[in-house]
C-alpha cells in the first residue's frame, strides 16, 4: 500500500506549518521546501481548508496557518480526509463495482480488513505534534534547502 501524493503533500504542508507556527506561510514558500508543485499544493491546501486543517486569509498579509494546534490534529483524521477510497481491494466495494466471484466466503476480505484497520489504529495513536518533535532538525533541512535554492536562482537583472 502507498498513500496517494494528495496525502503525502498534505502531511508535508501540515509538518511545514506547523514547524512555522509563529507565522503565516504561503503556498509558494511550502512548495519551494519541498520542490513540489504549486499548482497541485493550491488544491490540497484547499481541501485541508475545507476539511478544517488549515485556516487562509486573504490579502497582503494573508497566508497559511493551522487551524487549530498540532496536537488536535489526528494523523487517521488527515489520511481519511485526503486519502479518499480506502478499498484496499475489489471485494471491499458494494454492489457493481465487487465482480470478484469469491467474495463473501473469501477470507483475504477479512484479513485486509483487519490490516487495514490496525493501519488506521496507528496512525489515530498520533497526531501532527507527534511529527514536529524532531523541530530543530527540520528547521536546519529546510533552512539549508532555501540557500541552496536562493544560490541556484540566476540573480534579477
Amino acid at each position: 500500500m502507498q498513500l496517494t501524493r494528495y496525502s503525502d503533500y498534505s502531511l508535508r504542508a501540515l509538518i511545514y506549518l506547523g514547524l512555522n507556527r509563529d507565522r503565516r506561510c504561503t503556498i509558494r514558500e511550502i512548495a519551494d521546501a519541498y520542490g513540489i508543485s504549486d499548482n497541485h499544493l493550491m488544491k490540497v491546501i484547499h481541501r485541508l481548508g475545507r476539511e478544517g486543517f488549515v485556516a487562509t486569509t486573504r490579502g497582503r498579509n494573508g497566508g497559511l496557518e493551522l487551524a487549530r494546534p498540532a496536537s488536535e490534529i489526528g494523523l487517521g483524521e488527515v489520511f481519511r480526509a485526503t486519502e479518499g477510497n480506502l478499498d484496499l481491494v475489489e471485494c471491499f466495494a458494494d454492489g457493481e463495482k465487487n465482480a470478484c466471484p469469491i467474495s463473501g466466503p473469501c477470507a483475504l476480505t477479512h484479513v485486509l480488513e483487519n490490516a487495514l484497520q490496525a493501519f488506521l489504529d496507528v496512525l489515530d495513536g498520533h497526531t501532527l505534534e507527534d511529527l514536529l518533535r524532531p523541530a530543530d532538525a527540520l528547521k536546519l533541512i529546510f533552512a539549508a534547502r532555501n540557500r541552496q535554492v536562493a544560490a541556484a536562482d540566476p540573480l534579477p537583472g
